[in-house]
């Protein structure tokens, strides 16, 4: 059974000091981009793992072991390999979680795979992570096809009549960066906007390290697109805002999905002007109902204490929580070889709205958490709060037409 501790971590820390040491460790592989382009976001989602590792040890560890997270650098998906084989074959890890990035998740994974040693998928997105039945992968967080789901329901439901206007009279224009990550996004968006009868005039896809959009937001502008929808890292995050700023292109909506819409820094790049009113579609944030997510205040409290910062995305807390429910499910195995692991995970019931991501957690088809799902958000006021669905909403999505 699932034991959520809706107490913080220092809290956590206080009642572990009473129990009794454990003597012996376990160890776990964390793979993330530590370095390079998708760095920041990798540190991110890592942080929220090692936090959640810190409550388990300060509640008496895993079997009463221990965990030690060994880090691999997963920078580029022939690294990613590489990293996988080196914690499995001289580090002995008992499982791996990661890794952030969908594409070096998929190259990653299956390393693990042929090895049998669980792989813990915490936040890429991409469709394929678990459209390949692997046996020892499973992912906790939700996919691009419910980033893209949120992003047209927002889309009917919300922005449609804050706008005034029926959904199919908007013209939408639809931007992504061109691994997995994006172009999965991109192709479910396409599929949902069709079944919603809205109408896509463009879409451009372009590599994540590009720098430069200008020929994009001139197409965008060209084609009288009212809402883009972009899929994106940070940095191209950042130079669409500041190119569609340059050039005066103001769209009825800019909607995010994940990646660097949902960062402070990207915010402070662009300038408090330039994020106003923007829409995003992400994991759970921050500005969110408490009672919707239970314990997302004292994850923060934790976060700051440990990192001297406040959360800079999401991504920390989704990683959280996915690692706190795998933690205590492998906690009650009978052991950490790769089956009963996998036997302890397999059981993982966790009702809706008992996580700190305000989701829960249950493996159906491919291992892919089945309760798993994405909230949308706005910049309001230099702050992205969350304003989509109702249940989890702080405040109402804002446009001016």
């Amino acid at each position: 059974m699932f034991r959520y501790a809706a107490i913080g971590l220092t809290s956590a820390l206080a009642l572990g000091a009473g129990a009794g040491a454990a003597h012996a460790e376990v160890k776990f592989g964390a793979l993330y981009p530590f370095s390079g382009q998708l760095a920041l976001l990798g540190e991110e989602s890592a942080r929220g793992l090692e936090l959640a590792v810190d409550q388990i040890n300060s509640e008496g560890g895993v079997q009463g072991e221990q965990v030690t997270l060994v880090k691999g650098d997963a920078v580029d998906n022939n690294q990613a390999i590489g990293e996988a084989r080196r914690l499995i074959a001289r580090e002995g890890v008992k499982a791996i979680f990661g890794t952030y990035s969908s594409s070096r998740s998929i190259a990653a994974s299956q390393v693990a795979e042929l090895s049998r040693i669980p792989y813990f998928e915490l936040g890429a997105v991409a469709e394929k992570v678990t459209g390949r039945d692997l046996a020892y992968l499973y992912r906790t967080n939700p996919t691009a096809k419910d980033m893209a789901r949120t992003i047209v329901d927002m889309i009917v439901e919300s922005v449609a009549p804050e706008l005034d206007k029926d959904p199919e009279e908007l013209r939408i224009g639809i931007i992504h960066e061109d691994s997995s990550y994006g172009s999965s996004v991109a192709e479910f968006e396409n599929k949902y906007a069709e079944e919603a009868g809205l109408n896509v005039v463009a879409e451009q896809a372009y590599p994540a390290s590009t720098v430069d959009m200008s020929s994009i937001v001139l197409r965008l502008k060209e084609k009288n697109v009212d809402v883009v929808l972009q899929t994106s890292y940070q940095n191209d995050s950042v130079l669409f805002l500041r190119q569609a700023d340059e050039e005066n292109y103001d769209p009825k909506a800019i909607i995010g999905g994940g990646g660097g819409y949902s960062m402070e820094p990207t915010a402070e790049a662009v300038g408090a002007d330039v994020i106003e009113g923007v829409l995003d579609a992400d994991f759970t944030q921050y500005n969110v109902n408490p009672e919707f997510a239970p314990g997302v205040k004292e994850f923060v409290e934790d976060y700051k204490a440990k990192y001297d910062s406040a959360p800079r995305s999401g991504h920390s807390l989704n990683n959280y929580a996915g690692a706190m429910a795998l933690l205590h499910a492998i906690d009650d195995a009978d052991g950490f070889g790769p089956d009963e692991i996998r036997e302890a995970v397999d059981a993982i019931d966790i009702p809706m709205g008992e996580t700190a991501a305000g989701y829960g957690v249950k493996f159906g088809e491919n291992n892919q958490n089945t309760r798993a799902k994405m909230m949308g958000m706005q910049w309001q006021d230099g702050e992205l709060v969350t304003v989509f669905p109702e249940e989890a909403a702080v405040s109402e999505l804002k446009l001016q037409d």
